[in-house]
C-alpha cells in the first residue's frame, strides 16, 4: 500500500508543477510568438529595456528600431521587443497637432 501512496504523491507532485510553472510559459511563448508574427514595419514597440521607438526595417531574426529622432536607428533582435502598438491604434483619435509634435519629439505638459 504505501508503493502505491508514494507513486501517487510523485503524479501529485508532477502534475503541480507542469500547472504551475510549465503551463503558463508555454502560455506566454505562444502570445510572444503570435505577436512576434503580426509585427510589421511602422509599429511601435517598447524594448525589454524600457526603450520606446518605431519600427522602421524587418530582417529574419532583427528589427531596426527608431527611437526619438531621425538619426537615432538601432538594429536589435526581435527578442528584445517587449510589446508592440499598432501605427494606426496608436494615433487614433489623436489630433494633428498632436502628432505633429510627436513627430518632433516635442511633447506638451497639460496643467
Amino acid at each position: 500500500m504505501s508503493g502505491i501512496t508514494l507513486v501517487l504523491y510523485c503524479v501529485v507532485i508532477i502534475g503541480m508543477f507542469y500547472f504551475v510553472g510549465i503551463a503558463p510559459q508555454r502560455k506566454e511563448q505562444k502570445k510572444k510568438d503570435e505577436m512576434m508574427s503580426k509585427l510589421a514595419v511602422g509599429d511601435y514597440c517598447v524594448t525589454t529595456s524600457g526603450m520606446y521607438g518605431q519600427i522602421i526595417d524587418i530582417t529574419s531574426d532583427m528589427v531596426i528600431v527608431e527611437f526619438g529622432g531621425k538619426n537615432c536607428r538601432i538594429p536589435m533582435l526581435k527578442a528584445a521587443i517587449a510589446s508592440i502598438e499598432k501605427a494606426d491604434a496608436m494615433h487614433k483619435g489623436v489630433s494633428s497637432e498632436a502628432k505633429d509634435s510627436a513627430a518632433d519629439g516635442t511633447v506638451e505638459q497639460k496643467k
